[in-house]
């Protein structure tokens, strides 16, 4: 038999364990539920989105407003309504693939990482099982923001580029650009110094590696652009619900 003091030490490990975003799935979660509760503006486009229950669940739609964002494809390629431009997804700003590289199990796999049929595999797939490190990077909060679904799939893990061209047209008046022969991204000005401040916070707790041109780019980006209020209430929020 458990005593009292015993029952409340497991209560409130079982608790943490479901409140803390010590996983994707569970970070994702919280972030809809506890932090962008009252802030249902997407990142990139500042397209305002709502929650629906879609199947029995709940889901982040966007709004449909021509003044934020146009779809780039309104269909797929094989002519169907092109559905994540319709939804929000929880997006890493810095991608999975970007700072997964840094880990042996992403480049090489492990023996740990072996499928019923014997083959080894590797990649994101093999970190989640092996590396705990990398379960805390892919499920830290500070790193996820809620982005239109197409803009996620584009930015793929294209690095971000500074410009001061006119970003409207790929997406309607959406102030986001996407160069896919280049494999780079240019960023609207207002999300620069959250994204420079995700990318120094990486660097800083994970010993995450950065070139000097990103380094250089991302502390400009950092002073040149100041937290906004926003900024500031989601980052006391998120430390309440962080395990550090």
């Amino acid at each position: 038999m458990y005593d009292i003091n015993s029952l409340k030490i497991i209560l409130l490990f079982l608790l943490s364990s479901y409140i803390y975003g010590d996983s994707f799935s569970k970070s994702k979660k919280i972030l809809l539920k506890k932090i962008y509760y009252d802030h249902k503006i997407t990142f990139y486009c500042h397209n305002p989105y709502e929650i629906k229950r879609i199947k029995g669940k709940e889901k982040a739609v966007i709004i449909k407003d021509n003044s934020k964002y146009t779809p780039r494809n309104k269909l797929t390629k094989k002519g169907k309504v092109n559905i994540r431009a319709e939804k929000v997804e929880w997006e890493h700003i810095i991608p999975a693939e970007n700072f997964g590289r840094q880990f042996s199990c992403w480049r090489n796999g492990d023996d740990r990482c072996i499928t019923k049929k014997g083959k080894r595999y590797k990649g994101r797939r093999c970190c989640k099982k092996v590396s705990p490190v990398f379960r805390k990077m892919e499920a830290d909060m500070f790193n996820l923001v809620p982005s239109i679904g197409e803009i996620n799939a584009d930015r793929r893990n294209y690095r971000y580029m500074d410009t001061i061209e006119s970003l409207k047209g790929q997406y309607g008046e959406c102030q986001f650009k996407v160069d896919f022969k280049k494999k780079k991204v240019y960023p609207p000005n207002y999300t620069k110094g959250f994204i420079a401040r995700v990318y120094l916070y990486f660097s800083k707790k994970y010993k995450m590696k950065l070139s000097k041109r990103d380094r250089k780019m991302f502390e400009a980006w950092d002073k040149l652009y100041p937290p906004t209020k926003w900024e500031k209430i989601r980052k006391k929020r998120i430390e309440l619900y962080s395990t550090d």
